[in-house]
């Protein structure tokens, strides 16, 4: 009888940690897609302001050609 209740009791355990595991990844997971999403945010508004930056230039550079 005590066999059978030892391997019940390991079973258990090793049940009962992949799931403390499997919650720690899910945090991660949640904390990691939340940091991409910033990233991308931050990413866009980088690409915009560079594309509003590059604007005058690129008219000023146009102008400068046709002047040629």
């Amino acid at each position: 009888m005590f066999w059978p209740m030892l391997a019940i009791a390991l079973a258990f355990s090793g049940i009962a940690v992949l799931g403390v595991l499997a919650v720690r990844v899910l945090v991660e997971v949640r904390r990691l897609a939340a940091q991409v999403s910033e990233s991308s945010r931050r990413i866009t508004r980088a690409a915009e302001d560079l594309e509003r930056a590059a604007t005058p230039l690129a008219a000023q550079a146009a102008h400068t050609l046709r002047q040629d």
